[in-house]
């Protein structure tokens, strides 16, 4: 998915795999790429590989998802972690509803990055690094 999921300019252009991915957290299928969809694209590679889903498009809904494992746990591939969004002062884990992102754990680069396998992040599915102290959690979904 990689470079090849992008959202696409114009309304009636949208990604349908974006649109589907959206679908799969409660939108229509004529959803506008332009949603955010970083937690939809999760629930939708964790459909595709019959796991657990949050089935919502808040990225925090993830929190709720699986077993809370440490980033040193972490499995690339295997395991999703989230992110706090937003200038701070962020509220903690515990607040589901504020702004968030999520994606996939691609790996650790040094101590100070965290790199994720996501969607929506320069409007396409990418691998990007974030700052390990934007981590709200890390959870394994099998």
């Amino acid at each position: 998915y990689v470079g090849m999921v992008m959202e696409r300019d114009g309304a009636a252009k949208n990604h349908p795999m974006i649109s589907w991915w959206l679908s799969l957290c409660g939108f229509g299928l004529d959803s506008p790429d332009e949603t955010p969809w970083c937690s939809a694209m999760v629930n939708g590679i964790a459909w595709e590989l019959r796991l657990p889903r949050s089935k919502s498009a808040a990225a925090r809904s993830w929190l709720a998802v699986g077993t809370p494992i440490s980033l040193h746990e972490a499995e690339v591939g295997n395991d999703v972690v989230i992110l706090k969004r937003g200038a701070d002062p962020q509220p903690g884990a515990d607040v589901i509803t504020a702004p968030g992102h999520v994606g996939w754990f691609g790996g650790v680069e040094g101590s100070d990055n965290v790199v994720l396998l996501g969607g929506n992040q320069g409007n396409t599915v990418s691998l990007a690094r974030f700052p390990v102290t934007s981590i709200l959690g890390v959870r394994r979904l099998a």
